[in-house]
């Protein structure tokens, strides 16, 4: 069973996550050929602050807007 872990900063509606987890299920049980229903997917949201490249946070190096969906 494959289990697939997206993390992605908060801020997403329930309407895209539901859109998100459905195609990345079809593309691995296509991919994989696996049945869809074996298809796991765990989704990790972070607090966009808490993002940083290079050793500065995203919230400084580019505005609290930064990222937003």
């Amino acid at each position: 069973m494959p289990i697939i872990s997206i993390r992605m900063a908060k801020g997403r509606s329930i309407e895209q996550k539901r859109k998100l987890v459905a195609e990345v299920t079809r593309a691995v049980s296509e991919t994989l050929d696996l049945p869809p229903d074996i298809v796991s997917i765990q989704l990790h949201e972070f607090e966009r602050e808490n993002w940083a490249t290079g050793g500065e946070l995203h919230v400084d190096r580019f505005g609290p807007g930064f990222g937003k969906p």
